[in-house]
This record gives structure tokens, C-alpha cells and sequence, in this order.
């Protein structure tokens, strides 16, 4: 990555929330926690101040940038949507998570949906909502008074560590798109980056945490459970000395943030008033939808494990708008289809608000909980998180009352720390890990790489339908052969070397094609769960008669798949292109 940067720039790119952080190398050499993030995201609503703005982004019809965030979500349902002027505007939200949908087949040329079912590449979504955090934060340095070049800047991405090769490298494509230098780029991974913040808080500043009790001890192993909008992203981590970790399991989790408690009350939306009245809410009165979810958003972050029966969660609802809606469609009013709703005696109408129990409200999370716990129990079960110690929780969901209860609960022989500011951990972690790249010295890899091979066929250990006759010779198609196994811990720059031929005279360039799986055991690339990873194209350099051989480099322990290629007779690199989407 070179030695020339001078500041560090990191864009935590979230399912609800995104945001940027900044520290210079100067700064960072004298006080690793000395970084900025922005603090000027005006909301204009009382509930949702906040460090991050939304992942929110609104174009015109033609695909044109009109604003991101916190603007565009006001632009929106407090100008275009009251004007009724919807058709003419792309209004995207929380459209992260659908790379994780369409993790393993994640493609340049996949669409998105806007809030009204319009359709417009995903790539564009991404790069464009990039390209305004990435303005943004440039205007600021500019206002504080920076003078530093874009060159001089090392730009960090972060994602998920539970997505896939492809899914990454849809990312980078989008923030080059976005004008972030591919040079420069790093991609974080989410749970590490909060793993390495946490390394440098002082104790106070880890909620749960004790006098020699902390993270940063060499030895210590320790969960990073990160929970956010749309995921929660767990792994294992042992700090080492000289301020390295090792990643002890691999990542795992699955879609089971704060965003999936939203759909349940959005189902219970649906249950009272019908899924016609809610589509017609969402379609054609999205300023009044975007209101109530963003009230029931609010009111998830106030709900506490006390509340019970006695207690009632308030949530202001769009009474007018609705109530003409209940009109319509069921010929009576909103508190009249309230009362007579299957839920009356949990959620009851007065006035402007939503009263619902508060043991009812609890309710809405006990899937979403039940997950993240049986994950995390799942991992415990595992001989490396034998001596694991504490579970430490950050992400913007983490900060739930009712969250950090159940994990306490589930889990009393461990200790759980909950950082000062949980949301905000990965972003400033990303800096750091800017900073300081080499800081995970392994890390335990999620699939098994490989290729396609073709070998004689045994009919002791192949199926008899894959046998294929080949220069009159049997032969089984379709083998698996991996030169990286699911499982394996690899250090960082980790390089596995294969070699190959060309298979014919004047063979300009060779495509290799690589497979990847879950699995530890595959054998054969047609066995489920076995997929496509993608094409290395690579170029033969002075095509000839003769036969040339190959060596590829795989470079593996890194947050990204790298690769190098050389002629190997006459020590010439070649030019090499792995295309993952």
C-alpha cells in the first residue's frame, strides 16, 4: 500500500446507517483514538440524531445524484412525496443487505428495486451512495482546513465478514466507480475492525469490562459479536503480542440485525390493517411510512427488559393519513379496526398514538434473539472457543437494552463488554485498521478454492455417472480439486502456487476457472453448495507452437482474494483479470 499516505479516510457503509471517519498519520502516531467523525448529519427530526446518516439515496428518474441521508430522506417525503411528484424521483433505502440476499451469485449487472418498485442497476446504487460520503468528507477536510491531495489519502471500505469473494469485489468495483483510487483501497472487515478499536480503549470505556479485564491482554480470546442494521457478523478472536490478533473461527452469522425486528412490525402491521392498506402506505404516502417506521426505529432503541404488561410503548403514528386509509379500505376508522383487530387487547389507539404492551412489544425481537444466541452458541461448542473468555458487543443493534439482557442472561459464566458508543466502533476500527492493515496476523478461511480437474476414473471412489471417455480412455469429469481448504487458519500473504498449460498452438490467453465451497469434503464442483467463483483470465505472453506453462499465485489471508501470474520458461509476468462478478 505504500508509506506515502498522510491521512487514513474509512466509509462504514451500513443496512440503516452509514457515516465516515478520519485521522491523519501524525495524529494516529501520537493518539490512535484521535479520530474525527462527521458531526454535522442534520436530521430535522428529534429522534434520529446521530453520528451516521441514513442509506438513503435519491436520484431523478433519469438516474441523476440529487442528494443521500438524512437530505435525501427529507427532500423526499417532505417535498416530492406531499407534491405527489414520486414518479419522477429513484428513492433507495436499506438496500445493503441485498448483496447478502445474492451473496453467492452477486453480479455487475443485478438491479435494484426503489421504493416503488423501479428498477436501476445496483452497481450505480452503491457507487453513487459512495461518491456522496466520499464528497462529503472531502468537503469537510476542506472546511477544517486539510490541504491534502486524494492521492495522499488511504481510503478504507468496510463490509461484512460473512460475505463472499464476489460480494466484496462488488464493493471495490463501486467505490472505484465512486472515484476511490484502487491503489489505496482497503477493504475492512467489520467484526476485525471493532476488534482492533477495542484494543485500544481504556478500560472505562468498555462497559461490562474490569480492572484487568479488558481485551488487549496477549492471550486473551474473546467473541466479537457485531450486530448491525441487517447483520450480525461473529467471530473468534486471541490478541498477540505486538498488538496483532489471530483469528481463531471463521465468520459466521447471518441476517438477523435490527432490521429483521422491523419487518416482524411491519407483519404486524400487515395482521391489523391488511397488506393492501400497507402497500398502498409505502407506494403512494411514503412521507407517512417513512414517518411510523422511523417512530418504531426510535421506540426500539427506548424498549427496556422491564417492560411488561403495566407498561405501554408510545409510537405517534400518521393518524390522518391512515385513517383515511382504514376508510377506504374498511369502511370504518383507524381506532375502529384497532378495536376490532386479534391484537386488541395488546395494541390499543389514543389519539395520535399506538399504545402496545410492552411485554407484546418485547415479542417482536424473541426470533431475532433467538438466533443471534443459538449462533453464538453454536461457536462456543467449538474446541478453538474453549477458553473464550468474554463476548464483546458492538454495532448499533448491540446497543438494544433488550439484546445486551439476553446475551447476559443466555451466557452468565462469560463476561460481556459493550463498548462506550457500540455503533460507532466499526467506523473508527476501519481507521485504525487503515492505519495499521497488518495488524490480523491469520485468519481461518470460510471456503475451500479450487478447479475443475478431469483425473482417470477409479471406479472405487467415482460415480459411475460422471465417467466421460477421453482419447479412448476413461476419465471422471467434474472433480473438485482444491488448492485451499474450508477451515484452514493462513497467515497474512498466505501464496499457494499452481501451474498450467496451454492446450493448444498459438493459445493467446488461458482461462482458469475457480470453484469454491463451504464445504470441507466436496468432491465433486456439481456437489451442492459448490459454485462458480470466477474467471482468471489469463494472457499468454508471445503466443506460439510450443507448449507454455503457467504458474498462478494465489494470495490468500487477506480481507480480499489476490492473485499473480508468470510465464514460468522465460519468467515473464503475465497479465492477469479475475473476474469474480
Amino acid at each position: 500500500m505504500g508509506t506515502e499516505y498522510l491521512m487514513v479516510a474509512a466509509i462504514d457503509f451500513g443496512t440503516t446507517f452509514s457515516g465516515y471517519a478520519f485521522s491523519t498519520r501524525a495524529d494516529f502516531e501520537k493518539d490512535p483514538l484521535k479520530i474525527s467523525a462527521n458531526q454535522a448529519w442534520v436530521s430535522g427530526q428529534r429522534y434520529l440524531l446521530s453520528m451516521k446518516t441514513p442509506t438513503t439515496l435519491l436520484l431523478t428518474k433519469a438516474g441523476k445524484f440529487v442528494s443521500f441521508g438524512y437530505e435525501a430522506e427529507m427532500k423526499y417525503y417532505n417535498n416530492i412525496a406531499l407534491e405527489n411528484e414520486m414518479e419522477d424521483y429513484l428513492f433507495f433505502e436499506r438496500f445493503k443487505m441485498k448483496l447478502h440476499q445474492h451473496n453467492e451469485k452477486v453480479t455487475k449487472e443485478m438491479v435494484l428495486k426503489d421504493i416503488l418498485d423501479n428498477e436501476f442497476p445496483a452497481i450505480q446504487v452503491f457507487s453513487l451512495s459512495i461518491k456522496a460520503l466520499k464528497d462529503h468528507l472531502l468537503d469537510t477536510l476542506e472546511k477544517q482546513g486539510f490541504t491534502v491531495k486524494p492521492g495522499e489519502i488511504r481510503w478504507v471500505l468496510t463490509v461484512p465478514a460473512i460475505w463472499s469473494d464476489s460480494a466484496k469485489q462488488f464493493m471495490r468495483e463501486a467505490a472505484i466507480m465512486a472515484g476511490l483510487s484502487d491503489k489505496t483501497l482497503r477493504i475492512a472487515l467489520e467484526p476485525e475492525a471493532a476488534s482492533l478499536f477495542c484494543q485500544h480503549l481504556p478500560v472505562e470505556k468498555l462497559g461490562g469490562a474490569s480492572k484487568g479485564f479488558d481485551v488487549s491482554k496477549p492471550g486473551t480470546k474473546y467473541m466479537v459479536i457485531d450486530l448491525g442494521g441487517g447483520t450480525a457478523d461473529i467471530t473468534v478472536h486471541e490478541k498477540l503480542k505486538g498488538n496483532k490478533l489471530k483469528e481463531l473461527i471463521k465468520a459466521s452469522g447471518g441476517a438477523c440485525g435490527g432490521t429483521s425486528v422491523d419487518q416482524r412490525f411491519y407483519s404486524l402491521l400487515t395482521r391489523i390493517f391488511g397488506g393492501s392498506l400497507l402497500h398502498e402506505l409505502q407506494k403512494t404516502k411514503t412521507y407517512a411510512y417513512i414517518d411510523l417506521m422511523n417512530e418504531f426505529e426510535a421506540a426500539k432503541r427506548t424498549v427496556k427488559p422491564s417492560d411488561g404488561d403495566d407498561s405501554r410503548i408510545n409510537i405517534t403514528i400518521p393518524f390522518v393519513v391512515m385513517n383515511e386509509l382504514c376508510q377506504e379500505h374498511h369502511d370504518e376508522g383507524l381506532l375502529d379496526v384497532l378495536r376490532g383487530s386479534t391484537l386488541a387487547n395488546d395494541i390499543k389507539g389514543l389519539g395520535d398514538k399506538l399504545r402496545i404492551k410492552g411485554s407484546f412489544f418485547k415479542s417482536l425481537f424473541n426470533d431475532t434473539i433467538q438466533e443471534i444466541l443459538n449462533h453464538i452458541k453454536d461457536i462456543l461448542k467449538k474446541p478453538e472457543a474453549k477458553d473464550v473468555s468474554r463476548l464483546l458487543l458492538v454495532g448499533g443493534f448491540s446497543e438494544s437494552p433488550l439484546i445486551q439482557d439476553a446475551i447476559k442472561k443466555a451466557f452468565p459464566q462469560l463476561r460481556v463488554i459493550v463498548p462506550e458508543e457500540a455503533g460507532l466502533v466499526v467506523l473508527k476500527g476501519a481507521v485504525i485498521y487503515g492505519h495499521q492493515p497488518d495488524s490480523i496476523s491469520s485468519r481461518i478461511m470460510r471456503y475451500s478454492y479450487g478447479v475443475r480437474i478431469t483425473p482417470d476414473f477409479d471406479s472405487a471412489i467415482h460415480r459411475e455417472d460422471k465417467k466421460i471417455m477421453m482419447n479412448g480412455l476413461p476419465h471422471c469429469a467434474d472433480i473438485f480439486s482444491p488448492f485451499l481448504k474450508a477451515g484452514s487458519e493462513v497467515p497474512v500473504n498466505h501464496k499457494v502456487v499452481e501451474a498450467y498449460s496451454t492446450t493448444r498452438p498459438l493459445q493467446d490467453s488461458m482461462p482458469v476457472v475457480i470453484y469454491y465451497t463451504e464445504n470441507e469434503s466436496a468432491m465433486y464442483v456439481t456437489d451442492e453448495g459448490c459454485q462458480k467463483l470466477g474467471v482468471l483470465d489469463v494472457k499468454i505472453p508471445n503466443p506460439s507452437e510450443d507448449e507454455h506453462h503457467l504458474a498462478v499465485q494465489y494470495i490468500f489471508g487477506d480481507t480480499e482474494l489476490h492473485m499473480k501470474a508468470v510465464e514460468i520458461q522465460s519468467k515473464t509476468p503475465c497479465s492477469a483479470k479475475f473476474n469474480l462478478i
